[in-house]
């Protein structure tokens, strides 16, 4: 089987057709044809994934070969889409053609060659086919041909066309014929997508008739001519270039009496000289660089004086120029685009192109340029145009034509500011009238003063309405414009009573409107009311019976944000002054709103602030201090109804360092003396509280909240601050010993943490923990090590603070520990001395700290020497025997204080007994090999 997949593999590479270049390829362009041949959709291209995206709809085309595409679109969209066949092109088989004139987006385009000319619509989208039909004009090399609807069906699409699309509307009476065809024209109905436009009409039916050929089948011509041109290649490269045929539109031959102008290319033709056969441009100057003889001045010449004046030139250099020809391959413009379009500089662009073209070229106008006053500059004469009107009404009359080295301005829009790019903010003036003298200016009571750019026919309603309008406070019937140094008066209320069109003065340039401020009709008396301070529209305001003075202070726009509400003074007529509390009436307080009389003056003050010194006006008995650890300390003003926790959030808040478990509030006893008390505030947060057991605040009390110390280990000074009373010391085998903050809330670990932990030689089984908050000290100790394996809470002793907590090391001396506490072990181990024990401790733990018995060592009597009752009993273990039968009840219980010896075979008299048996045989060893040389000594000699 592995030989058969191997030989159809084979097969499948050298077999043309079959292998997987013949499937779609990814950057392929799609068409879909109907039955009548016209494509369903514009162009379509292959993602570099093989996805074909058809509106929402995405068809995977990987691995799909050409021939199966129709099908395999039929199966998936042929609901939506009645597809008679798909095409693919490749890059080869597209042209690429400019698309230029009264589109949406004039500029490249793809095209299959060989496609008709008349269906350039339809593999790209370029105008509404529904209200608008195109005359075309297609240029080819140096040739022109308006199209007509006749010669539409003859012309098929080259590479390196251009294509002038002028638009022009269908009438309606054409609309109505074309419409009553509608049923006959059913199936093609039935050829385009739910909703979407008919693709066949009148025009284009009769087109169909003579386009009778299949898409594939166009497609596949396309292809043999591509090959056949490929084929010939060679053989017209070697023939001169004068002799190839231009590929022109017949019927139109190049004119020898063009002017030649800069941006024009013209094509040099020399055979058998490298460097000409070529396209040179006639630059900005007119001149045109050749090899060997370098610049040469042919602006201004017709074509056939230039063509000798090459052949002057080049005569002095070359011989043979009997068959030089100069031909003009192209007819360009060389334009310069400034001002406010995305990439200003020079442009190039077809004879036939227009402003539109240029701006296009230069990347199209950004948002702010001001389209109504564009300039034109062709040497020393500036033509000013209105380039909106030629978009609003396509009329070519309204712009100019554009000449090579022309130089279109696109000026910036009176409503950008002197920034660049960066647009006037609302309320703002639009531009800077010392450099507009042409802008009409508009200020006084309306909603937007400013300068605003003119128009033609621009009235004064029209520039009020640029500046937003007036304002209720306008004297409309007092309106002053100036306009051409003659003062006028405008009556608004008049013209818009009466309506008459003839009362509108129409504005000029640089024209200026004022609107006034309307005179108040109540500007004192026996009704008005006086609204002051920090409100949003201070001023006069007049009163009544059923005026309160909620309504005064609406009319007045309300207080500001900056005004003190609490602090409100009304000023009556007769001296007195009336204290209201606004902000305690608005919480749902007992006050009631003051009455407010004719003549009255309401004063809102300004609230006190921490960024000026306006708090050193705050009398002392009406503010309560807050300094320390707090985000923000300073004096705040006290009133009834401001709690503890009200004055801290004002402040703020505590920093993190504050030590707020020991928060202190100082305030004026009797005889002026001070009162401190403490308030424990991470208690109350932690825990919970009454809220009547927050410190009672008053007029004249400090809040102090003190800092935690820092890190004894950084600085002493801090912690020396530090009364003993609140601290815990923990000394001994920790990282950072010293003295700590402790409060009811912890315990030993949180000490053992602060203190980095404990480090590597710490004995963690013998901690000592000194209290010394009772009637005296005494000492406790803790079994770290035995809580860790447990878990149990109840071996941590309770501390608190003063006391003392002490790790010992485990590598400290000898001598520093208890002899009752301990075990000796002597003899012949690899480490003697002593060693701490606990109760669950065996002599094999004991061995074990000792290094273990030595290769000489009689573990088979090891002597063991207890304390008991001030007597020494010893006894022998035989480690040998247990290790035989390890039975725990057999291993001897030890006490501390007991001493262990391990004996030496040394140091027994069957050591002794075998030293002398060893020192017999090294003797007869000797004597043997004296022998033995002796005798071999002998033999030698005989």
């Amino acid at each position: 089987m592995k030989f058969i997949s191997l030989i159809s593999l084979l097969f499948m590479l050298l077999t043309p057709g079959l292998s997987w270049s013949n499937t779609v390829k990814p950057g392929s362009s799609i068409v879909l044809f109907n039955d009548e041949n016209i494509p369903i959709l514009p162009m379509t291209s292959v993602n570099k994934h093989g996805i074909l995206m058809l509106g929402e709809r995405s068809i995977d085309l990987t691995g799909i070969e050409l021939t199966s595409v129709s099908d395999t679109l039929k199966r998936t969209i042929g609901e939506v889409y009645s597809i008679n066949s798909a095409v693919l092109y490749n890059d080869n088989e597209l042209a690429r053609v400019t698309i230029l004139g009264d589109i949406q987006q004039p500029g490249s385009y793809l095209q299959p060659k060989l496609s008709p000319v008349w269906q350039l619509n339809y593999f790209n989208t370029l105008y509404d086919r529904k209200l608008f039909k195109a005359d075309i004009t297609v240029i080819r090399g140096n040739s022109e041909r308006r199209l007509t609807e006749k010669s539409l069906k003859d012309v098929e699409v080259m590479d390196g066309d251009i294509y002038l699309l002028s638009l022009r509307k269908i009438p309606k009476a054409q609309k109505t014929a074309e419409s009553k065809l509608s049923e006959s024209e059913s199936s093609t109905e039935a050829h385009t997508k739910k909703g979407t436009e008919p693709l066949s009409s009148e025009k284009n039916r009769g087109m169909t008739e003579d386009f009778t050929q299949k898409p594939m089948d166009m497609a596949n011509q396309l292809r043999q001519l591509i090959a056949s041109q490929n084929k010939a290649s060679e053989k017209n490269s070697q023939k001169p270039v004068s002799e190839k045929k231009d590929r022109a539109i017949s019927g139109i031959d190049q004119s020898r009496s063009h002017i030649i102008q800069p941006g024009d290319i013209v094509t040099v033709n020399l055979p058998g000289e490298e460097g000409f056969n070529s396209d040179f441009l006639i630059g900005r100057d007119g001149t045109l660089s050749l090899p060997e003889v370098g610049q040469i001045s042919l602006g201004g010449m017709p074509l056939d004086e230039a063509e000798k004046h090459i052949y002057q030139a080049l005569s002095s250099v070359y011989l043979g120029l009997d068959k030089l020809s100069v031909l003009v391959k192209e007819r360009r413009l060389l334009v310069t685009v400034l001002g406010f379009v995305q990439t200003p500089g020079q442009v190039e662009m077809p004879d036939t192109g227009n402003i539109q073209t240029a701006i296009t070229l230069a990347g199209g106008l950004k948002d702010g340029a001001q389209l109504n006053k564009m300039q034109l500059q062709r040497g020393d004469k500036i033509i000013e145009f209105n380039f909106k009107k030629y978009l609003d009404t396509g009329d070519p009359v309204k712009i100019p034509t554009l000449q090579s080295l022309d130089t279109i301005f696109v000026p910036s829009s009176p409503d950008l500011s002197s920034v660049y790019g960066q647009t006037a903010k609302e309320g703002g003036t639009g531009i800077d009238p010392t450099e507009d003298r042409t802008a009409i200016r508009v200020f006084g009571e309306v909603y937007r003063s400013g300068s605003f750019a003119f128009v033609e026919g621009m009235t004064i309603i029209d520039a009020l309405l640029r500046a937003g309008g007036v304002t209720r406070y306008a004297s409309v019937e007092q309106i002053r414009m100036i306009d051409e140094n003659e003062p006028i008066l405008f009556n608004l209320k008049s013209y818009l009573d009466v309506g008459d069109f003839g009362q509108l003065p129409v504005l000029k340039e640089g024209a200026t409107v004022f609107v006034p401020k309307q005179v108040d009709a109540v500007n004192g008396g026996g009704r008005t009311v006086y609204v002051m301070g920090q409100v949003q529209k201070p001023g006069a305001f007049e009163t009544g019976e059923k005026v309160s003075f909620l309504d005064v202070l609406a009319n007045a726009g309300g207080p500001n944000r900056y005004a003190d509400n609490s602090m409100v003074r009304i000023l009556r007529a007769d001296g007195n002054v009336v204290r209201f509390n606004l902000q305690e009436y608005a919480e749902g307080g007992d006050t009631k709103l003051p009455r407010v009389l004719p003549g009255d003056a309401i004063f809102i003050p300004q609230k006190s602030t921490l960024v000026d010194d306006s708090w050193l006006k705050i009398p002392t008995n009406t503010s309560v201090r807050m300094i320390g650890a707090v985000q923000k300390p300073g004096r705040y003003l006290w009133s009834e109804g401001i709690n503890f926790m009200d004055m801290l959030s004002h402040a703020g808040g505590p920093t993190e360092k504050a030590d707020i478990a020991h928060v202190r509030i100082v305030s004026t006893g009797d005889n002026g003396k001070a009162i401190s008390r403490e308030f424990n505030l991470q208690h109350f947060i932690e825990r919970g509280g009454n809220w009547n057991s927050l410190p009672k605040l008053s007029g004249g009390v400090t809040v102090i909240f003190p800092e935690l110390p820092e890190d004894p280990s950084d600085n002493k000074s801090q912690w020396i601050r530090l009364s003993s009373e609140q601290a815990i010391y923990i000394m001994g085998a920790v990282v950072t010993p010293g003295r700590y903050a402790f409060s009811d809330e912890m315990g030993v670990l949180d000490i053992l943490s602060a203190a980095q932990g404990p480090t590597e030689e710490s004995d963690l089984t013998n901690i000592r923990i000194i209290h010394r908050n009772g009637l005296a000290p005494r000492v406790s100790r803790l079994n770290l090590v035995e809580y860790f394996e447990t878990g149990d809470e109840t071996l941590l002793p309770h501390v608190v603070n003063g006391d003392s907590i002490f790790i010992p090391s485990r590598n400290r001396s000898w001598v520093q520990k208890k002899s009752y506490e301990t075990i000796r072990v002597l003899g012949s181990v690899k480490e003697t001395g002593r060693y701490d024990f606990s109760s669950d401790m065996t002599i094999l733990d004991i061995l074990a700290q000792a290094g273990g018995p030595t290769n000489t060592a009689l573990v088979e009597k090891i002597i063991i020497v207890n304390s008991v009752a001030d007597k020494n009993q010893a006894y022998t273990f035989n480690l040998v025997e247990f290790m035989k039968d390890p039975d725990l009840e057999k291993l001897p219980v030890l006490r501390a204080g007991d001493t262990i010896f391990i004996p030496d075979v040394k140091n027994t008299k069957w050591a002794y007994f075998m030293d002398i048996v060893r020192d017999t045989l090294t003797m007869v060893s000797v004597v043997s090999m004296t022998k033995a040389i002796f005798d071999t000594s002998s033999s030698i000699t005989k």
